[in-house]
């Protein structure tokens, strides 16, 4: 292993965006995955890579930067261990509470730590559109619409909140709307509406792959960095 490649720690290895982690890591210049974190580890090695349970979490070989796409359940064991071995962390686990986000910034004290509810390019423009159009319509009506695969739990989805939080700094006051259907990845539509006209702002993302490559750069970003929350949009 070249001086250039970073270790990294894949925590939610059974989840969809963890299988993808996994079978893009490697493939990516300058990254090897060491291990995977499930909450049950079947196989021991997956093409090459070492499993293991969330009891097992203490257990794991050395690594440079911890990728999280679990659930909140999980969140505060793979923090801890970031924190106790002075590792950067990465996340895009969602539904977190009040107080995990609170440790998260507590966390950027002592190491480098970026959280996100999407890592995708697309996305983090979209960000930057929904506040500029929010502060340029004020008064217009702001609704928010999510629409998933079944098996996503929250609701609404990280991605739409944080879209709102956007529309809301630059004055609106978003509404949410969530669809779970079929095995929809993910697609966002913000609408800004007034009387006889609207605006829509649309992200629909068609593949996976394009989270876990955002989530893979964001690794190598922060390698290296300063302790402290850094933003997305400016490691991508």
């Amino acid at each position: 292993m070249s001086e250039a490649t970073i270790r990294l720690l894949v925590h939610g290895g059974n989840g969809r965006m963890g299988q993808a982690l996994q079978r893009l890591g490697d493939a990516t210049a300058g990254c090897q995955v060491v291990a995977a974190v499930s909450r049950q580890a079947g196989a021991r090695v997956v093409e090459g890579i070492p499993q293991f349970a969330a009891s097992e979490l203490a257990g794991v070989p050395e690594f440079d930067v911890a990728i999280d796409f679990s659930l909140p359940q999980g969140f505060d064991a793979i923090l801890g261990l970031c924190l106790s071995r002075g590792k950067p962390l990465v996340s895009g686990t969602t539904g977190l509470s009040t107080q995990q986000l609170a440790a998260l910034d507590a966390a950027a004290g002592t190491i480098a730590v970026a959280w996100a509810s999407n890592f995708s390019l697309g996305v983090a423009l979209l960000h930057e559109l929904v506040e500029r159009a929010a502060r340029a319509l004020p008064g217009w009506d702001c609704d928010i619409v999510e629409t998933h695969h079944v098996r996503k739990l929250d609701a609404p989805s990280g991605t739409a909140l944080t879209l709102g939080a956007a529309a809301a700094q630059g004055g609106a006051s978003p509404r949410y709307a969530s669809i779970r259907a079929g095995d929809i990845v993910g697609e966002h539509l913000v609408q800004f509406a007034t009387a006889g006209e609207r605006i829509e702002l649309v992200h629909r993302a068609s593949n996976r792959d394009i989270f876990a490559r955002g989530a893979l750069h964001v690794a190598r970003a922060i390698h290296g960095r300063a302790a402290g929350r850094h933003r997305i949009a400016d490691l991508l």
